[in-house]
């Protein structure tokens, strides 16, 4: 084995977590941010565009895994980069959709925090 399929994996574990949040927005006809979105990360994109998306990352994560190299479940070295980049993409997206999405806790991200927000009565809340 080497280097170069241990990096395979890790950005393979990447893309196969990021399935998650977009193919089931998308499946639950939910909006949800994509790099397609204006502005991007940050704009909404239509639920089709997320079962399309979650499902490239699906096809390019098993690309990486099983077609580079040899992935072996039973190899520490395999699995370890693969769920290492599963987990970073998970931290990364917990604080930056957090920010979207209140995922963050009140006083834990300062513009969480402070960013005002319309009331159905048209008063300003700061939350």
């Amino acid at each position: 084995m080497t280097w170069s399929h241990l990096v395979a994996y890790f950005f393979g574990g990447v893309l196969l977590a990021n399935v998650v949040p977009h193919f089931v927005s998308g499946m639950m006809g939910r909006p949800f941010q994509t790099p397609f979105a204006n502005p991007p990360g940050q704009g909404l994109s239509s639920s089709t565009v997320n079962v399309l998306w979650g499902f490239f990352n699906a096809v390019a994560g098993y690309l990486l895994v099983v077609r580079v190299g040899n992935f072996d479940l039973r190899s520490t070295s395999d699995v370890l980069a693969l769920a290492f980049g599963a987990l970073l993409i998970g931290l990364h997206a917990a604080r930056h959709f957090g920010r979207f999405h209140g995922g963050n806790g009140p006083g834990r991200h300062e513009e969480a925090a402070t960013t005002p927000r319309a009331s159905s009565k048209g008063t300003v809340l700061y939350l």
